[in-house]
């Protein structure tokens, strides 16, 4: 089974140029406070750009899978 990301490249339909198929990359970023002290990175973001003229959005992972408050602390903790 394909990854998210996988499934969002794939999928990709740019809004500017109309080409299909996109290049996928998942990033991960700390928030403020002890999260940033700590080096924690609980958000986590797909940025999905057109293969052909560059167009990029963002999509927010943790409303893509669905993911409760207990998974994105074992991520954490487990560095997934």
């Amino acid at each position: 089974m394909a990854s998210i990301t996988d499934q969002l490249g794939q999928a990709f339909v740019c809004p500017r140029c109309h080409s299909k198929g996109g290049s996928a990359q998942k990033l991960a970023m700390s928030g403020t406070g002890l999260s940033r002290l700590l080096e924690i990175q609980p958000y986590r973001y797909s940025f999905v750009s057109c293969n052909n003229c560059g167009y990029t959005e963002v999509f927010n992972l943790r409303i893509l899978e669905g993911r409760d408050d207990l998974s994105t602390f074992l991520d954490v903790l487990f560095m997934d």
